[in-house]
């Protein structure tokens, strides 16, 4: 119901009586703000209201309630958005119905992972950024309202410590990256228009590479052995065997492999380059494999089920875990492969004393083994899957052993002093 028009003041709010229903008195007077007025409900709550006809269809807001916003503050209110926003073709209650409806960073992060995380080869690594860095500290937000500044601050935070962590300052690089595809998507996803992480300045990169030494093996070996959880400790050994991803080699599945052959492919969907890769095993390759295949069925026999398909499977304690993380597919948080071996791989390099020394640096340890044999760039790099030869002559320097003793043997031979061939005189005839 609405009354006729009279001057608004603070003293007629005051005086307006509920009277079983809902009633509007609007504001008049050479003062007054078309469509504004005073609403008072039948239980006599109290709130300033504007009318206003956008696009031929009528619409009423509320301002504030009365009496937080007393009478004048409200007419002025009324009036800029007049001016600055309905009298221009703009819906101020669409306006704020849009906000409130907009998406959220969790949102944001749940879409991410549901169309674009689950085709990624570092599926996990995302998953795990979000659970840890961006649900805690954006995930309430809504995506339009994150700013520069809110993405630079979390990356410097990330980077020094969070929480009296230790710094982290390539994990902030990486989460930076994640944070820009997000945010990338989000304006294809029309939540909106621009990427607040464009520009950040990340931090400095300097590539480390750690190859193992001919003793440092020989105590790994020894401390393999004797680890507890074979399962972990063969993922270890076929690490050291094959030079593959961390990645590749967890996420395996046993159709991959022809041990007959002695070939493993994997999938273009778990490398890095998203290529189909073929690489042959060596025999040491193909025991470790076989005995775990027997051990697998013999322990499925004996409770009577089918040996999981993945040569990695998750363990009991480690699928526990998963079942409650919502940022884990549905499929890796039941009976999938194992994610991590963080805490098996870290009592072996105690066990072994081995400092400094990365799942990775297997990796490139098994590069350095294969150029002390004398093999070529392009050998290796076909063994690691690398599509791009420059990221293969990062080794380049594992030559210089194998080199040197090759030059030093020529130089034996021209010199006489090491046998085995014709001695060729240096001296020029006089």
């Amino acid at each position: 119901m609405s009354d006729t028009k009279s001057k608004l003041s603070d003293a007629l709010v005051r005086s307006i009586a509920p009277d079983g229903g809902t009633r509007i008195t609007y504001d008049a007077g050479p003062d007054s703000v078309r469509g504004f007025g005073i609403r008072v409900t039948a239980a006599g709550a109290k709130s300033f209201v504007l009318n206003y006809v956008i696009a031929g269809r009528e619409r009423r807001m509320t301002i504030g309630s009365y009496p937080a916003w007393k009478v004048a503050t409200a007419r002025e209110e009324a009036k800029r958005l007049r001016r600055e926003e309905i009298d221009r073709g703009v819906d101020p209650l669409g306006q704020r119905q849009a906000a409130r409806e907009a998406a959220t960073v969790n949102e944001l992060c749940d879409r991410y992972i549901e169309e674009h995380a689950v085709k990624k080869r570092t599926d996990e690594g995302d998953r795990t950024m979000i659970r840890l860095y961006v649900r805690p500290r954006l995930g309430n937000r809504k995506v339009a309202s994150i700013t520069f500044a809110d993405v630079d601050r979390l990356h410097r935070e990330v980077s020094k410590g969070i929480g009296g962590s230790r710094p982290a300052p390539y994990q902030a690089n990486r989460l930076l990256s994640l944070l820009s595809k997000m945010f990338s998507l989000s304006i294809r996803w029309e939540m909106r228009t621009d990427n607040p992480a464009k520009g950040i300045e990340r931090n400095q990169e300097q590539p480390r590479h750690r190859y193992l030494s001919g003793d440092e093996l020989r105590r790994l070996t020894d401390a393999l052995a004797k680890h507890p959880n074979q399962v972990a400790a063969n993922t270890v050994r076929f690490l050291l065997l094959t030079g593959a991803r961390r990645g590749e080699v967890l996420s395996a599945t046993w159709d991959q492999f022809d041990l007959e052959t002695g070939i493993w492919t994997k999938p273009s969907s778990h490398t890095k380059q998203k290529h189909e890769h073929r690489v042959p095993l060596s025999a040491p390759a193909r025991q470790l494999l076989a005995e775990m295949r027997e051990e697998a069925e013999r322990r499925a026999e004996a409770k009577a089920r089918e040996p999981s398909c993945y040569v990695f499977p998750a363990q009991r304690a480690q699928r526990k875990k998963r079942e409650a993380s919502p940022d884990l597919s549905p499929a890796r948080r039941g009976g999938g492969h194992m994610v991590e071996i963080k805490s098996s791989w870290a009592a072996i390099c105690k066990a072994a004393q081995l400092d400094g020394v990365r799942l990775h640096d297997l990796r490139h340890s098994y590069a350095s083994w294969l150029a002390s044999a004398g093999l070529s760039l392009p050998i290796i790099g076909a063994l690691l899957g690398h599509t791009q030869p420059g990221t293969t002559a990062r080794y380049a320097h594992l030559f210089d052993d194998p080199l040197r003793a090759a030059t030093e043997r020529v130089g034996a031979i021209v010199t006489g002093k090491g046998g085995g061939g014709e001695v060729v005189p240096l001296e020029r005839r006089r």
